[in-house]
């Protein structure tokens, strides 16, 4: 696959024709749904959810392993009429590899962890070390964070965010998961090098946590950046990540999620990454592939600028998967 340099957007569809369905299945994770839904939606497609959950004993068994997926959950998947279906995950690729056929094809998102002639399609990341004549791989995580969204996003949170100074840096916190740890004393510890950012190159901090932020952890935060003039969103109201995604002149986010660092540099401000404790293989190879793109550079407590072009490989890989699939006229 040839990756973009910028976003693009796909050709438009025929207006008197409705976009073709695409059963979307896999766990209820939002990181699983954005990628799929991004997909699509670049795609060209109309996807609808079908959560898979596990029922039983199977819950302590890796998906891989059942003999019989579509028994081993519950509620049952419907895909209804959809031709395509787009898996995701461990326990999405199964159930996906099990609906595959009677014409119905399956393009599975994120590597497998079973054999990959199971599937029509495998889009993976570079990461993720795989390879095939059906895998097609980006350096980016799949999401819907499209040139278009950003301009929308700009003109609805300009308004909103103006009583913050300039230049504003958008700070995307994660939070603690199987491989990286983001407690207290993380927190506090980034806290105070984003506090002395703010003093010292005197810049705005907008700051957006995720679900998987400790409550802890956003107070921490928030009670070093908000005495200094810094906004901290309480998790109520309008979700304000996608205008600081839009807004901001730079970005400060956290190592721990592949998505959130792909959405950053989909844009066109600098993104800064901020280390967490852990290690992660993979993700310390997506970062590698940024960094020597010179799209992303470490969080080092001080604001940094320098020019950058928006890296987004989505766009690209909805097109080589249409071509793939036929669904252009071309085999």
């Amino acid at each position: 696959m040839t990756s973009p340099t910028a976003p693009r957007s796909m050709p438009p569809a025929d207006p008197a024709m409705a976009p073709p369905p695409v059963a979307v299945v896999a766990e209820d994770l939002a990181g699983m749904r954005s990628q799929a839904f991004g997909l699509a939606a670049r795609a060209g497609m109309a996807p609808f959810f079908c959560p898979v959950r596990a029922r039983g004993l199977w819950r302590r068994l890796p998906a891989a392993w059942w003999p019989a997926p579509l028994r081993a959950i519950d509620p049952p998947i419907d895909p209804g009429s959809a031709g395509l279906v787009f898996s995701v995950g461990g326990t999405g690729g199964a159930v996906g590899a099990a609906l595959r056929g009677g014409g119905r094809r399956v393009v599975q998102i994120q590597n497998p962890r079973m054999r990959l002639d199971r599937f029509d399609l495998v889009i993976a990341n570079r990461h993720d070390e795989i390879a095939g004549p059906n895998v097609l791989l980006s350096r980016t995580a799949l999401h819907g964070v499209s040139a278009e969204r950003l301009v929308a996003a700009r003109s609805a949170w300009q308004p909103r965010l103006a009583h913050l100074p300039r230049p504003l840096v958008a700070v995307l916190l994660g939070g603690s998961n199987g491989r990286f740890r983001l407690d207290e004393a993380v927190a506090r510890g980034l806290a105070g090098q984003l506090a002395g950012m703010m003093r010292q190159d005197r810049v705005g901090v907008a700051v957006t946590p995720s679900r998987r932020t400790g409550v802890h952890a956003r107070a921490i935060i928030g009670a070093a950046l908000e005495p200094l003039g810094g906004w901290v969103w309480d998790m109520q109201g309008d979700n304000p990540y996608l205008g600081l995604l839009a807004c901001a002149d730079a970005i400060v986010v956290t190592q721990d999620s592949v998505s959130m660092v792909s959405e950053a540099v989909a844009g066109s401000a600098p993104v800064m990454v901020a280390e967490l404790p852990g290690r992660s293989r993979r993700i310390g190879l997506f970062l590698r592939d940024l960094a020597q793109a010179g799209r992303i550079r470490p969080f080092a407590g001080r604001m940094q600028d320098w020019p950058v072009t928006p890296l987004d490989d989505t766009i690209a890989v909805a097109e080589d998967m249409r071509r793939k699939l036929g669904l252009d006229g071309a085999a």
